[in-house]
């Protein structure tokens, strides 16, 4: 079997949606940088680089697994990407080491990637069972299973809440209190049991999978998800040239709340109305490219099943 068969499929999410939405910032410059803030397998990665010959590509994951994969697939074009092992908030940080003040275009593809869902081991999926990881970085301290394991009921039930909002989530934890002190949480089956068992029949014939939240909730605050994006959102926008643009995909309502609250406020101008002032005193920074979130057609759902709850938001610089 050759490499390229033992890699897990790939269909970028959105793809010719964010090309379209970049191109006019790479093609306003003759040396445009774009920085893939999570770079995953590298698909979105490549596109850029097919069709932009004199792009060069910053790629950003904190997944080394995902960054093997990636260093292949975009082997033929090494002269022109840069990798980073590195989480996205530290994403200033990725410009310097790669000698970079300022770019020209910032795509993020949040979210947990299909290679991560595809290799068991990792135990991001609740449809097989596997250790209670869930960590995107393997060298991080935190995992599922130690916050099942140590962590308050109430603080159990908070994450399963604000993270999914999964309206049983007190009930799952106190049930979670239950089954640890008679033996420690450590496979994905164990909580995928206790789920169907907490969660009534009627609740478990609607929205999917009943594990679906919980297992969302566990991941993200694993990996402090929506902390890194609070961080990593304002250094893109910051590091944005004037012309530059940022294209945002989400899967998860926090996720979409964070990227949309930054949005307008760099949007939203911070003179009182009614004050007499100049044209120049008004305009914003910034101005958003599509009109609240845009969502995939069924035609790109059925190609690509990752994109059923995709947000995409976009923005651009317009001045200093």
């Amino acid at each position: 079997m050759t490499n390229s068969e033992m890699e897990p499929k790939h269909v970028p999410v959105l793809l010719q949606r964010c090309i379209d939405l970049l191109t006019p910032a790479i093609e306003s410059t003759s040396s445009p940088v774009l920085v893939d803030a999570t770079l995953g397998l590298g698909g979105h990665s490549r596109a850029f680089l097919e069709n932009f010959p004199n792009l060069r590509v910053i790629g950003i994951d904190q997944d080394a697994a995902a960054i093997a994969i990636a260093s292949s697939r975009l082997a033929e074009y090494h002269d022109r990407v840069t990798i980073v092992h590195s989480r996205n908030d530290q994403f200033l940080d990725a410009l310097h080491s790669a000698n970079v003040d300022h770019v020209t275009a910032v795509l993020f593809d949040l979210g947990v990637s299909s290679m991560q869902l595809d290799v068991a081991e990792r135990g991001f999926a609740y449809s097989v069972d596997a250790p209670l990881d869930m960590r995107m970085n393997p060298q991080g301290t935190l995992t599922a299973a130690e916050i099942l394991n140590s962590w308050s009921e109430q603080e159990i039930a908070k994450v399963l809440w604000e993270y999914s909002g999964e309206k049983f989530s007190k009930r799952i934890a106190r049930e979670v209190g239950k089954r640890r002190a008679e033996a420690e949480f450590v496979r994905s089956s164990q909580l995928v049991e206790l789920l169907y068992a907490v969660i009534p029949a009627p609740a478990r014939r609607t929205g999917g999978h009943p594990a679906k939240r919980t297992f969302q909730a566990l991941r993200i605050a694993v990996n402090d998800e929506l902390g890194a994006l609070r961080q990593a959102v304002p250094d893109a926008l910051d590091a944005l040239v004037v012309g530059g643009r940022i294209v945002v995909m989400s899967y998860q309502s926090g996720e979409d709340s964070i990227v949309k609250a930054e949005f307008a406020r760099r949007t939203t101008s911070d003179v009182p109305l009614g004050l007499p002032v100049t044209a120049d005193k008004i305009q914003t920074p910034f101005r958003l490219l599509t009109r609240g979130a845009e969502t995939a057609t069924d035609a790109e759902i059925a190609e690509n099943s990752r994109a059923a709850s995709v947000k995409l938001r976009a923005i651009e610089r317009v001045a200093a």
